[in-house]
């Protein structure tokens, strides 16, 4: 046989050792953190639970996931380990102040709401009294010689479905013929 047909083969275990040595490194991390835990540290489950350890035993760890409330799980149901400020942020929203940080600069807010003055209101362009529902640009006035909008449904009718929306111009345009409520026979076209 020739080094050129073993090849292949050769990568192709050197890869899957590769690939399981990594693995057991993670397995052997993750085993550590599990029988390191102690009493008093906030745990999150592999379930994404957060407790507190009260009690650890060979196979077992006695978890507070409330105050009083205790629950029984195996060490490997311990999914990550988490130091004291960050399970305080997450249980109870306790969120570190600039100086625990060691942050001289100010904070920058999440939101814009902040950075308007006396709390104002944004002037976007709008006129107050502007027909949003006309097409064309919002800022245009009415024109003078344009007739006034019919107020009754029958004379909207009779003055132009173009002021509707498609669905309103199908409906007026049935209701104009007669053949709204109508069945009609999809090939023939019969009622």
């Amino acid at each position: 046989m020739s080094y050129a047909t073993l090849l292949p083969f050769i990568v192709l275990i050197g890869a899957m050792f590769l690939m399981t040595r990594s693995a057991k490194k993670k397995q052997a991390a993750a085993a550590s953190m599990r029988n390191e835990v102690q009493p008093g540290v906030g745990v999150r489950t592999i379930g994404g639970m957060f407790a507190t350890v009260k009690e650890v035993h060979d196979e077992m760890v006695l978890l507070e996931v409330a105050p009083g409330v205790h629950a029984v799980y195996a060490k490997n149901a311990i999914g990550a380990v988490l130091d004291d400020e960050e399970y305080n942020r997450i249980v109870h929203g306790e969120e570190p102040s600039a100086a625990d940080l060691g942050l001289d600069a100010p904070v920058v807010p999440d939101d814009a709401s902040s950075l308007t003055e006396g709390g104002s209101g944004i002037d976007l362009g709008k006129k107050p009294g502007a027909d949003l529902t006309k097409k064309g640009s919002d800022d245009a006035e009415p024109a003078a010689d344009a007739p006034a909008e019919p107020e009754d449904a029958a004379a909207k009718d009779s003055a132009g479905a173009e002021s509707g929306t498609a669905a309103q111009q199908d409906e007026a345009a049935e209701q104009k013929t007669g053949k709204g409520d109508a069945k009609t026979d999809g090939e023939t076209g019969t009622k």
